[in-house]
């Protein structure tokens, strides 16, 4: 596996993985913008709007005729939420030239061409959005919208998170707010888009068996031509040290027959290379299925369905999950407490950190094992700035010690406990 990554006009990069591995070329393009309380719903909308057609392309059904004639290739696009920005993200994925007839054509170069026209070419009506496509997509969104409740763990989680980081770019829910959608319509929205695609930062990826043509195929194509230098409108990722003093608890009630807790821990710590023990730390108390959580919580005082823990880079946090019997609450708090404390005691062997250490290091070496996972790696190096390659990242890791992971156990605080009861 070999990466190349390309500045083609300032604000625009190209990302060249070139890997023998898969049958397949992935194509990703990440457009990336700040959360931002007035658009967040919009950015939320946009994908989904563009998938439905372009000016060659008039509706969906058009573009997924073209897929089949691309043997059946795959195409998707959605929203995220990575640190403090929102991702609007568009994947296709198809069948490599390799594997294909003599006399085809040169099918990477065709998916870079649709994908692109998608995106910064779509279907209008009177040089705004068509009316029925948004009308439609702004249903299908406040369906998902109003549905984040189904899911009553992710839906614990994310409350801590909006409790976390009341008023601020985080605590935002990444596909927006039924209400922001009143307000929208396709001029409004067409409008925002042209904004957006000439502000944002955008990250193309191309993964699969490419050669030196593929980085001439994305520079000479006309919609990345038209694309205009940019001082690109998004917040690059860096470690901020946080320590809360006061534990802040808030109760919902919900029809539930399992309570879920849902803790957030801050982590005072600033130097980015503290993450490889933060990784420990984390799959120590909560990461894997020997963790104290798992052990102590679940299965030895059988208070849990579920507890785990997970280490959010981009925010420098730690997330507690737990689903419970709603009477065992007080009992299961106690005992995560004292977990966290047992951590800043140093209450954890070496085969632990070994044991971390193998599991985290395994998780590293199935990175370039799906090309969806290896685009994420090397977007999150896009975003904060760092480059590291998978030998180096395992060596990292091979090197925390027991002092290191006690000085993450040592400046965690609990900031926020969220508990979902009936």
């Amino acid at each position: 596996m070999n990466y190349k990554k390309v500045e083609i006009k300032k604000g625009v990069k190209l990302h060249l993985i070139n890997t023998e591995k898969f049958k397949t070329n992935l194509i990703a393009i990440m457009l990336s913008t700040k959360l931002d309380r007035k658009n967040v719903t919009k950015n939320a909308l946009i994908p989904a709007v563009l998938r439905r057609g372009t000016q060659n392309l008039k509706t969906q059904e058009d573009i997924n005729k073209r897929l089949e004639e691309m043997y059946g290739a795959s195409l998707d696009c959605g929203v995220d939420k990575t640190g403090d920005n929102q991702v609007l993200k568009f994947y296709i994925e198809t069948i490599n030239d390799n594997f294909l007839p003599k006399d085809e054509e040169n099918m990477l170069k065709k998916s870079l061409e649709n994908m692109l026209e998608i995106i910064f070419n779509p279907y209008t009506e009177n040089r705004v959005f068509k009316k029925e496509y948004v009308e439609q997509e702004k249903n299908n969104l406040k369906q998902i919208i109003e549905a984040k409740a189904d899911d009553k763990a992710r839906y614990a989680l994310n409350r801590c998170i909006e409790e976390m980081y009341k008023d601020k770019p985080y605590g935002l829910y990444k596909y927006g707010y039924a209400q922001d959608l009143e307000n929208i319509n396709e001029k409004n929205l067409f409008e925002y888009y042209n904004e957006l695609i000439n502000t944002c930062k955008i990250d193309i990826f191309v993964s699969g068996i490419i050669d030196e043509k593929t980085e001439k195929i994305v520079e000479e194509n006309e919609y990345v031509k038209k694309l205009v230098d940019r001082d690109a409108d998004y917040n690059k990722f860096e470690i901020s040290a946080k320590k809360c003093d006061k534990e802040n608890f808030v109760q919902e009630s919900m029809e539930v027959t399992q309570g879920k807790i849902a803790i957030g821990l801050d982590l005072n710590i600033s130097d980015e290379n503290q993450r490889y023990a933060t990784l420990i730390y984390n799959t120590i108390l909560g990461g894997s299925a020997n963790s104290k959580l798992f052990q102590n919580v679940r299965e030895k005082a059988s208070l849990a369905y579920t507890a785990s823990s997970n280490y959010f880079r981009f925010k420098n946090i730690i997330l507690i999950n737990c689903g419970i019997e709603i009477a065992n609450y007080d009992k299961a708090i106690k005992i995560i407490k004292e977990q966290i404390e047992e951590m800043k005691n140093g209450n954890f062997t070496d085969e632990d950190i070994e044991n971390a250490k193998k599991n985290i290091i395994a998780a590293v070496k199935a990175i370039d094992d799906e090309q969806d996972t290896e685009v994420t790696y090397y977007f999150g190096h896009e975003l904060s700035g760092t480059k590291q390659e998978l030998d180096e990242y395992i060596n990292s890791i091979s090197k925390v010690n027991k002092e290191n992971i006690l000085n993450i156990a040592k400046n965690v605080s609990i900031n926020t406990i969220y508990f979902l009861k009936n």
